[in-house]
C-alpha cells in the first residue's frame, strides 16, 4: 500500500501532466491523494518543498532516460543524441520540465548535479578521443545551458520556436564549437540570443554587454 508521502507525490505529478505548478492548488494535490490539507506540510514543510521534491523524481525519469542514450563509438554524435533526448523529454512533459529547471523557491533539486556529471562524462570521452577544443567544465556548463535554453524557448514561444530545426542548428553550432566539428547554420542568431535571454530573465541574471536585454532586441 502506498503511503501518504508517495500518494501525494503522484498526485502532483499527475496534476503537473496538464498544469502549470502554479496553477496547481493545494486542495487539489489533497483531494487526489485522498490526504488532509495537513498532511502536505507533515511531509514536505510547504508547497514549495512538495514542488522541490517533485522536481527530483522528474529529474530521475530524466536520468533514466539519459542513461537509456545508445554509446556509439563517435563521442560527438552521442552528445547530438543526448542533446535531442534532452528536447524530446522537454517536449513531452512541459510543465514537469519548467519545475525542473525553472525552480521558483529557494530551494533548487538536487539531481541537477547529477545530470552535469552525466554531460560530464560523455564530454570526457569527446576530449580522451581529442576532439574537444575547451575544458571539460566549459563544454559542459556551454550545452546544458544552450540545450535548456532551447527547450525553454520551444515551451514558451512555441509558434516562433518549437521546430526541431531551430533545435538542431542551436546544437550543430555549440556542440560543434566545443569539439571542433562547427557545420555553419545561419540560423541560430537570433535562437541563441533569445534562449539566453529567456534563461537571464528567469534566473534573475544580468545581461552581459553583448547581449540584448530584451528578446525583442533581437531580429531574425
Amino acid at each position: 500500500m502506498s503511503t501518504a508521502r508517495e500518494r501525494i507525490l503522484e498526485a502532483t505529478a499527475e496534476l503537473l501532466a496538464t498544469k502549470d505548478a502554479a496553477a496547481i492548488s493545494t486542495r487539489a494535490i489533497c483531494d487526489r491523494a485522498k490526504v488532509g490539507m495537513p498532511e502536505i506540510y507533515r511531509q514536505f514543510g510547504d508547497k514549495e518543498g512538495l514542488l522541490t521534491a517533485v522536481a527530483d523524481l522528474g529529474f530521475e525519469r530524466f536520468l533514466a532516460n539519459k542513461r537509456r542514450n545508445p554509446r556509439t563509438d563517435d563521442p560527438v554524435a552521442d552528445l547530438r543524441t543526448a542533446w535531442d533526448s534532452h528536447v524530446a523529454f522537454a517536449l513531452g512533459n512541459p510543465h514537469l520540465y519548467r519545475l525542473m529547471f525553472t525552480p521558483a523557491g529557494t530551494a533548487k533539486p538536487q539531481a541537477i548535479a547529477e545530470a552535469q556529471a552525466l554531460l560530464l562524462a560523455a564530454v570526457g570521452r569527446c576530449r580522451d578521443a581529442g576532439r574537444l577544443r575547451t575544458s571539460p567544465a566549459l563544454a559542459g556548463q556551454s550545452i546544458l545551458s544552450a540545450n535548456v535554453g532551447v527547450c525553454l524557448m520551444a515551451l514558451s514561444f512555441p509558434e516562433l520556436y518549437g521546430g526541431l530545426d531551430i533545435s538542431q542548428s542551436v546544437r550543430d553550432a555549440v556542440i560543434g564549437k566545443v569539439t571542433g566539428d562547427e557545420r555553419e547554420d545561419t540560423r541560430i542568431g537570433a535562437a541563441t540570443v533569445l534562449a539566453q535571454t529567456l534563461l537571464d530573465t528567469l534566473t534573475g541574471a544580468t545581461p552581459s554587454p553583448e547581449r540584448p536585454p530584451r528578446p525583442d532586441a533581437a531580429r531574425p
